[in-house]
């Protein structure tokens, strides 16, 4: 009966006198009654079905519902599934925030390499350029070349590296060296002055072959790496673009330069080799030039300073003038050059293509400078002619009168320390009076004490017709003073029809406060910049 007094139960009447039912009070009430009030209670607050449990059900538990009873079974586990999922849900969406979080925090903390690299260039006070890294005279230190080091993988496009005057560099190449192949399109390394050791070379060479695009390796200046560099030479045959090759004072002996004459037969697109102020090559040519004849494409050989013997120009005077294509040839301070019996200089017209000669201090004599005088007639493209401290000059120009003359796209005279005299100055103003020297920019002539102020006053009375002349130098040697003379005067005249000119050297020159306000004050009453070296 109370199961059917249950099931007959009216929801609507039940909704309608729910309020009344609560505020009934009836202390006399069966325990039924008591069922009953909470069944209904259920009823009349559906929006608190969660949080109350169902004294029905915990009463009617022992019965038999058949499929309701398993309907609520399923709705609670799947309630439970439902709930778990949520909380799944809602853990992973917790967790996605904090790895969220986590990545951003990351990127914050662990910068790309890009920004890694922009901020070390930044640090160094250097602009970032993807392609060429310029470091010099940075004053890098050990760990400043480690974290280069770690940068170089995100640096795939890198086509220079320069290292220059960067001293700590030397003994911690290998922490560089060891990540170029990251950087296999690199052309250009340049590691002037680092303090290199015989380590770094040799660490160096062990990678030459995962950089086979580099066109210029510059070593120079690092005087304690003589010893090894016939290692690097063994290598330089998987470098075969190499364009450059730049050994300037690095201590080479004449087994270095053996090792470097093997090596030359696989370098065929060389354009530059300077291998200057190595002393103690001297000797080590008339057994190690074998493959330099055949440097086709060199343009620029620079020997300068390096004591060539008498049997090493009966060598070159053999390999030189076979390098077609040279342009650029410094044989300066190798006093072997002006006595050799067999003299270079008159087959440099075989070389119509040079444009510069210098042959400072090489001991020339009157012979030898006319015959120097004479291959000059061949040599239509000179531009740049260093005849300095050659004594044997003064007084003797005028055997380069008629090369001088020829001369048209001579840019650079240096006649330093020639023992000049008046006569040669005049030779050079009525060469440009009469058309001549018409491009000159640079004129050197300093360390002439010689020259009496008779000279010095036809010489600047005659300058202002170097239209293109740039850098003028007048001083006297170290140990000397000497007073201006009255062509001070024709020099300031001479001044105000040199457009061109920026520099102007006048050292051990002693000039009078008068003359002093005149030179100081030019610059202002002429609107001009000249930089007065007094």
């Amino acid at each position: 009966m109370l199961l059917n007094l249950i099931l007959s139960a009216d929801p609507l009447k039940d909704d309608q006198n729910c309020q009344d039912r609560h505020e009934e009070d009836n202390p006399k009430s069966s325990p039924f009654d008591f069922v009953i009030k909470q069944f209904q209670g259920k009823r009349c607050a559906p929006e608190k079905r969660q949080e109350q449990p169902s004294a029905v059900k915990q009463f009617f538990k022992g019965f038999d519902f058949g499929k309701s009873e398993g309907k609520d079974r399923r709705e609670v586990e799947e309630t439970k599934i439902s709930h778990a999922g949520a909380d799944d849900q809602s853990d992973k969406q917790d967790l996605s925030v904090e790895d969220g979080h986590s990545h951003l925090t990351s990127e914050v903390e662990s910068p790309s390499g890009e920004q890694r690299f922009n901020q070390f260039m930044e640090k160094l006070g250097k602009k970032p350029n993807s392609k060429n890294l310029d470091l010099n005279n940075c004053a890098l230190n050990a760990a400043d070349i480690t974290e280069l080091a770690s940068l170089l993988p995100f640096l795939p496009e890198l086509e220079e590296i320069s290292l220059s005057w960067n001293g700590c560099v030397g003994g911690t190449l290998k922490a560089l060296t060891v990540h170029l192949h990251h950087v296999n399109l690199l052309k250009v390394l340049r590691l002037n002055s680092c303090r290199l050791t015989a380590e770094d070379v040799i660490s160096l060479a062990e990678i030459l072959n995962v950089i086979p695009n580099l066109e210029v390796l510059d070593l120079s200046i690092n005087k304690n790496i003589g010893c090894s560099v016939k290692v690097i030479a063994q290598d330089l045959k998987n470098v075969p673009g190499l364009k450059e090759l730049n050994l300037h004072m690095c201590g080479l002996k004449q087994d270095s330069l053996q090792g470097l004459d093997t090596a030359l037969q696989h370098l065929a697109e060389l354009r530059k080799l300077d291998i200057s102020c190595n002393r103690e090559i001297g000797g080590g040519f008339k057994d190690s030039a074998a493959h330099l004849a055949s440097l086709k494409n060199l343009e620029v050989l620079d020997l300068h300073q390096c004591c060539v013997t008498e049997e090493d120009m009966t060598v070159l005077c053999q390999v030189i003038p076979l390098l077609s294509s040279l342009q650029d040839l410094n044989l300066s301070s190798n006093k072997n050059v002006g006595l050799s019996s067999d003299p270079l200089l008159g087959r440099l017209r075989f070389l119509p293509k040079l444009r510069s000669v210098s042959i400072s201090n090489c001991g020339l004599g009157e012979e030898s400078l006319s015959t120097l005088a004479e291959a000059a007639l061949h040599l239509p493209e000179l531009e740049i002619l260093d005849l300095s401290w050659n004594k044997c000059v003064g007084g003797n120009l005028k055997l380069l009168l008629g090369a001088l003359k020829l001369a048209t796209e001579i840019q650079v005279l240096r006649l330093s320390s020639c023992n000049l005299v008046a006569e040669d100055l005049a030779l050079l103003t009525s060469l440009r009076q009469d058309g001549h020297l018409a491009r000159l920019q640079k004129l050197d002539l300093s360390y002439n004490n010689n020259i009496s102020d008779e000279g010095w006053a036809v010489f600047c009375q005659g300058l202002g017709a170097f239209k293109e002349l740039s850098e003028l130098d007048v001083s006297l040697r170290p140990s000397s003073c000497r007073d201006c003379g009255p062509w001070f005067r024709e020099l300031l005249a001479a001044l105000t029809q040199l457009p061109a000119l920026a520099e102007l050297g006048m050292q051990r020159w002693a000039l009078s406060e008068s003359q002093r306000k005149q030179m100081e004050g030019f610059n202002q009453d002429d609107k001009r910049n000249i930089r007065f070296d007094c």
